[in-house]
């Protein structure tokens, strides 16, 4: 395991009015509406770990279960739903040439006007069955591209909300070129979570939609936390959770720490070497949603103000948390939590475990530690093969 602190210049800086809108503290107030338009919307729990955080020999560990949002099994859910129902409420506004409430998106009325609208996307399996939620519930075309390395399991249920599937060769990076290309020619809106230069503003409601599951915890926690550890991959749910908790609190935000596996850890290089750069691919990771070789810009650019330390852990050591978490000790509930899902948690435990470590990230008998589960049995088929009981998820 190896830690990167964040010795940017921009540490610790305010957020960028732009920045600030789009995750900072106000931001679920613009989203809140269009969620509310998803029939299934409701909280996800945050689940306290006592057990676990006893064997850590810290204070405390919640964990939000993010396996039950929107019948999506991931806080992707909130992303790329969010970013289509936007995209269709500016289409329906510009056609019909009058406000539009988001509780009218879904009227009959509406739905041929959304219809003229094709949204597209490249996914490790998440985001694009989000972004496929999100064409169906409001009517518009979907087409999600999907590199060699998604499983079939994920690409049927994307599939199973009516959008057309493209598979392509290579790797994420090669599907995200790809998809681009092909929506240039076609005339078709990308909902990217993946930002570059020129194209910020979709990812950026992507974003956006993440907070909602912030203020949630928000209300929900019991008490502050010291230390918040979350997932990498292209850094917009890092950036969301970091910028959120820098513009909520300042100074006295917990001290953020971004977990990836060490086989695609972007963000840590990018921190290392000071710098948002890409990172040559490797073998394959079992966490599948976090096999990123490139930061997305303006999450970085988020990050670069309000991340603390960066650490990477083997693809072992998510297997294992997952079986922990499916078998639990000390009093803790059974969580059905997915391999990527369970990342951040995996990195606390093994820095936890590591002296040096534990003590250049402060963690000791009062730290109390936030963790997202952010997907549930995405793919049951692997879930079962990873937890290695045939008993576990088969409701999946």
């Amino acid at each position: 395991m190896k830690i990167v602190e964040n010795r940017a210049a921009a540490k610790g800086a305010a957020l960028s009015p732009h920045e600030a809108e789009t995750v900072g503290l106000r931001a679920p107030e613009i989203v809140a509406p269009f969620i509310a338009a998803c029939p299934k919307h409701a909280a996800t729990p945050l689940v306290p770990l006592p057990g676990l955080a006893a064997s850590l020999e810290v204070a405390g560990i919640d964990l939000k279960d993010e396996g039950q949002r929107l019948g999506l099994k991931s806080f992707k859910a909130l992303g790329g739903a969010y970013a289509v129902a936007r995209l269709v409420h500016e289409h329906v506004e510009a056609r019909l040439g009058r406000k539009v409430a988001p509780s009218e998106l879904r009227d009959e009325a509406v739905r041929p006007i959304a219809g003229e609208l094709t949204v597209c996307c490249a996914t490790d399996g998440n985001h694009g069955r989000s972004v496929a939620a999100g064409a169906r519930l409001f009517g518009c075309r979907c087409v999600i591209f999907l590199h060699e390395g998604v499983s079939k399991g994920r690409e049927q249920a994307i599939a199973g909300f009516g959008a057309e599937i493209r598979r392509t060769d290579g790797n994420y990076d090669a599907s995200v070129a790809e998809a681009t290309e092909v929506a240039e020619r076609e005339g078709w809106t990308t909902v990217s979570d993946f930002s570059w230069p020129g194209y910020e503003r979709i990812p950026g409601l992507v974003m956006q939609g993440y907070t909602v599951m912030l203020a949630e915890i928000a209300e929900q926690m019991q008490a502050p936390y010291t230390h918040i550890f979350v997932q990498g991959g292209v850094g917009g749910l890092a950036a969301a959770v970091a910028g959120y908790f820098h513009d909520w609190l300042g100074k006295d935000r917990p001290k953020l720490v971004v977990v990836e596996p060490d086989r695609a850890a972007c963000l840590q290089a990018s921190a290392e070497q000071g710098e948002r750069l890409e990172i040559a691919a490797g073998d394959s990771t079992v966490m599948a949603m976090l096999e990123c070789y490139e930061p997305s810009l303006i999450a970085w650019q988020i990050l670069e103000k309000s991340a603390d330390a960066y650490i990477d852990i083997p693809d072992g050591a998510a297997v294992d948390m997952m079986r922990r978490l499916a078998r639990p000790a000390g009093g803790d509930p059974a969580l059905e939590i997915g391999e990527s899902g369970v990342a951040g948690l995996a990195g606390l435990a093994m820095a936890a475990a590591q002296p040096e470590l534990r003590a250049r990230l402060g963690l000791d008998g009062g730290s109390r530690i936030l963790v997202i589960g952010t997907e549930g049995a995405t793919d049951p088929v692997l879930y079962r093969q990873l937890v290695g009981d045939e008993t576990v998820a088969d409701e999946a």
